[in-house]
């Protein structure tokens, strides 16, 4: 497996899709997730800090997690089916000290829950295969223009899909 960063959101400029790109720590290889715009919006108000008045539906999931004493371990992007990707979150319990529960979820929450409490984010090899990853060294203009892309988007681009009541 290959330990990845969250790297930014963004918008897919032909359809305005949310896209959250993630990076290994050498910034050489990059896999971009085209998710839903509830989803990005739960992660941008995160990435800012932004405590909305009624917890959003990932904040709830971390409320029914502290309340069961269980523990996220790690996200895992494990599979990648006709252009449609698939996660694990990792979560154990407080009374066990081996067994991990795997939960399966969509890559947005499980990297939604991942940036709420600060857990490795990880990609299997077969997934980086499949999936069209950018290596800088091989396409360094295409990295650059999409760096480029992804460093000038503003969480608050997200703001008109979320309510805020």
């Amino acid at each position: 497996m290959i330990e990845m960063q969250l790297g930014g959101l963004g918008f897919d400029p032909k359809n305005m899709s949310p896209i959250v790109l993630l990076r290994d720590g050498e910034e050489r290889n990059f896999l971009p997730i085209w998710i839903g715009m509830f989803e990005a919006a739960s992660i941008a108000m995160e990435l800012q800090e932004f405590k909305p008045p009624r917890p959003m539906t990932h904040d709830l999931m971390m409320t029914i997690m502290k309340s069961l004493e269980a523990t996220v371990k790690k996200i895992i992007i494990n599979e990648i089916v006709d252009n449609t990707f698939y996660a694990v979150i990792e979560v154990q319990s407080k009374d066990s000290k081996t067994d991990i529960i795997k939960i399966d979820a969509r890559p947005s929450d499980a990297i939604a829950v991942a940036v709420r409490t600060s857990v490795p984010i990880y990609v299997t090899e077969s997934v980086m295969i499949k999936a069209k990853m950018v290596n800088s060294e091989k396409d360094e203009e295409e990295t650059k223009k999409f760096k480029e892309f992804v460093d000038n988007i503003n969480p608050n681009d997200f703001s008109k899909y979320f309510d805020e009541r």
